[in-house]
């Protein structure tokens, strides 16, 4: 998932905005991040949560479902090294003896490494490929004996490859260097066309190998860019970011509808909950507006005291699910016909990093009661995540 490693106040920053961005109501502070499971813990401010009436209507453009008769996804995540490894085995034997239908697999990683061995001449002079899948045309085949609806997971903007690769692709120091996270990654462009062209070449590959729906996640800025970016070195017009990051979305969409293949982003859960994120240029219904399916991400170990009324909402994982459901759907209801598909990411993990009774051990119920959440507010899709997928087990996903 997108991963954030932050302090308190670069979060508080992101989303409430600073300088330029200052108009972008909400005291919103952040707090804690886990960095193996992409955890955001966020202070409210105040003990009950609602959506800002900011959004105008849906902007004129025609979308189309390209498979409208598909059922109600329910997946799972896969890193490539299981999907190329010997836990793919357990993996699949978990979805045939299931309700779940689909797995979310890693094409571009959070690195930015192509997770197969292609051998595009194009795709290779841009970006970089491993072997972690070796055999991508037998994993398709496995997928597809299993009945398993493919999705390829494309890591767009923080891509540590591709800024190694080409500098000028990404935000540079005024010495010249390559800016870098405190873990170490760096991001590139959005303003720059080429990168948007690049990560559209990767799934339209993923496409041709037979994914069916091709997910975008790090469709974003870096926490926290507003206060970088007069300190940093990069291509830029005169559009904003919130503008960039949709236009990037809507050519993508444009682009892969034809080829039948769906279109989905990953989207922070909270981003549902207040105005748009302009610092990192995420709007949750400029977003939704181009594409097929959204995924926010709502584990009830992002939210802390106060959230959706709960002292303790990694306690409250119905509480804490019927929540976010209710600010997502009130967030859409303007998008009218635009409105994507609801297919929420869940929490299939323990959150120990909270501390002590701040959080519970997720298994068998857990998973079940934001299951039940997602049904009691009419939301019938959603995917499982878990950094190493290793998944509760007697689960019953209906």
């Amino acid at each position: 998932m997108d991963i954030i490693i932050s302090s308190l106040m670069l979060l508080y920053n992101l989303l409430t905005g600073s300088g330029d961005d200052s108009h972008a109501a909400g005291q919103i502070a952040a707090a804690y991040v886990n960095s193996a499971v992409g955890q955001t813990v966020i202070q409210p401010d105040s003990p009950l949560t609602g959506v800002e009436e900011t959004e105008t209507a849906a902007p004129s453009g025609v979308k189309k479902d390209p498979q409208p008769d598909t059922p109600p996804i329910k997946g799972i995540y896969v890193t490539a090294h299981s999907a190329g490894g010997a836990r793919m085995k357990s993996l699949l034997k978990l979805v045939n003896d299931t309700e779940l239908n689909s797995m979310v697999i890693d094409i571009k990683d959070d690195n930015g490494y192509i997770t197969y061995p292609t051998t595009t001449p194009e795709l290779l002079e841009v970006g970089d490929a491993k072997k972690y899948i070796r055999d991508i045309g037998g994993l398709m085949a496995v997928l597809k004996q299993n009945n398993i609806y493919p999705i390829a997971r494309i890591v767009v903007f923080k891509d540590t490859v591709l800024a190694r690769k080409q500098p000028e692709l990404s935000f540079l120091h005024q010495d010249g260097t390559i800016w870098k996270n405190r873990r170490g990654e760096s991001f590139v462009n959005p303003y720059r066309k080429e990168v948007w062209d690049y990560n559209v070449a990767v799934a339209k590959e993923a496409a041709k190998l037979g994914f069916k729906e091709i997910q975008f996640d790090y469709v974003r800025f870096p926490e926290g860019f507003e206060d970088k970016a007069a300190f940093l070195t990069f291509n830029k017009t005169d559009q904003t970011r919130v503008d960039v990051v949709a236009g990037f979305v809507k050519y993508a969409r444009e682009q892969l509808e034809p080829l039948g293949v769906r279109v989905s982003v990953d989207i922070f859960g909270y981003a549902a909950s207040v105005p748009a994120a302009e610092g990192i240029g995420q709007d949750f219904v400029k977003i939704s507006n181009d594409v097929h399916v959204i995924s926010p991400m709502v584990y009830p170990s992002h939210y802390s005291t106060g959230w959706f009324k709960q002292k303790t909402p990694d306690r409250s994982p119905y509480e804490t699910i019927k929540g976010a459901m209710f600010d997502t759907h009130k967030k859409l209801e303007p998008t009218g016909e635009l409105k994507p598909i609801i297919r929420p990411w869940i929490q299939d993990f323990t959150a120990s990093w909270l501390g002590k009774g701040q959080y519970l051990k997720y298994g068998k119920a857990e998973v079940e009661a934001q299951i039940k959440a997602l049904h009691d507010t009419g939301v019938t899709e959603y995917l499982l995540w878990n950094a190493g997928n290793k998944y509760s087990p007697g689960v019953s996903y209906k």
